[in-house]
């Protein structure tokens, strides 16, 4: 299973939410490009950099930290948040991000999520699949949809959808343990999908057991900046110790 470390982006700055809310900011770090390169000290090849400025704005604002990070370090990068065009997809791939997430766009305009799908193809696209009650939100979590998460992610495989990022609005940045039972349905009822497991993540024993789910990967973010997981853990479970 990869392990896919965090880093929100506020103002430029590393920070991290609770359940979404912007009013619950905290800035761990104000150069994000350390931390992305002390993740990297410790044998990381993959990082999740979220631009919350660009989901409230919805187009990509932070691109800088992204090229920041992309030509200092040899991280695997997928960028999301706030990205509505084509235009915004090509400046996240010329910055550097080896793939891009796509959440209130794949609900709100499926026609030009499906189209991105087919120009720059399944490996490059993730379907970002955050519910609240097992329905689909929008808008940098701030509305809920009316569509489910399993016909949600259904349909898009059948569109050739195979990376999906899922998560439970409700556990992200409150350090009490990811939502297995969410998992366990999502892949029971959409084989073949490589689910990244995301929010809630509290401490190193959860991820034995995301593991054994059959998750292609978990994000960890909070659990990191708050001291739950050590950097040589994680190093260890990567060198399979």
């Amino acid at each position: 299973m990869r392990i896919i470390p965090a880093i929100d982006i506020i103002d430029g700055k590393c920070v991290r939410l609770s359940k979404g809310d912007y009013a619950t900011q905290k800035i761990y770090n104000e150069h994000p490009l350390e931390v992305a390169k002390m993740f990297e000290a410790h044998g990381i090849e993959y990082l999740h950099l979220v631009d919350l400025d660009g989901a409230k704005s919805k187009h990509i604002v932070n691109h800088k930290v992204l090229e920041s990070i992309a030509s200092n370090t040899r991280l695997k990068i997928d960028f999301g948040g706030g990205l509505k065009t084509e235009q915004d997809l090509k400046i996240a791939f010329n910055s550097g991000a080896a793939q891009i997430t796509g959440g209130s766009i794949a609900v709100k305009d499926p026609e030009v999520f499906t189209s991105w799908i087919e120009r720059f193809g399944a490996e490059k696209i993730i379907l970002g699949a955050d519910a609240t009650n097992e329905k689909i939100a929008v808008a940098g979590w701030l509305e809920e949809s009316d569509q489910e998460v399993m016909p949600f992610i259904k349909a898009y495989q059948d569109k050739g959808i195979s990376y999906v990022i899922c998560t439970d609005i409700s556990k992200d940045g409150m350090l009490q343990g990811p939502s297995f039972d969410l998992y366990r349905k999502i892949l029971e009822n959409n084989t073949e999908i490589k689910l990244i497991a995301s929010g809630g993540i509290s401490n190193f024993d959860e991820l034995p057991q995301l593991e054994a789910l059959g998750c292609e990967g978990t994000i960890i973010g909070k659990a990191i900046y708050e001291n739950r997981i050590s950097l040589k853990q994680l190093e260890n479970y990567i060198l399979g110790k």
